[in-house]
């Protein structure tokens, strides 16, 4: 579970997530991270139990919402159980982010597994 648990919160390396060129570390619980297609998302940890739970907020110019994330051992590895609310800041937007947050989660837990299966 360590390792799942260090992959996903070690913003210093964040080459496995292909969607991403990088993430700008501000400070203590702060950070930006610039998509390939140079759209800026800020993130605030709201709160960190490590192993076990990890928590943020998040915003940019089309969105505002929150990510908890609960890392759990299983019998045969681990698990991650993440729950995503976002709030589209457009109205027009409304209709297109569940296919959105859809997509970004795919990618996302597909990135995960390949880099965990390759260590």
């Amino acid at each position: 579970m360590e390792t799942l648990w260090h992959t996903v919160t070690d913003l210093e390396h964040t080459a496995w997530r292909s969607d991403l060129t990088r993430v700008e570390i501000l400070g203590e619980g702060h950070f930006v991270e610039h998509t390939r297609s140079g759209y800026a998302t800020s993130f605030t940890v709201t709160s960190c139990d490590p192993l076990s739970f990890w928590a943020f907020t998040m915003e940019n110019g089309n969105m505002s919402g929150s990510w908890e994330g609960h890392f759990e051992a299983t019998t045969d590895g681990s698990r991650l159980v993440c729950t995503e609310t976002v709030n589209a800041k457009r109205w027009w937007m409304r209709p297109f982010v569940p296919g959105y947050l859809k997509r970004q989660q795919k990618l996302y837990l597909t990135d995960l597994r390949r880099v965990l299966l390759s260590k």
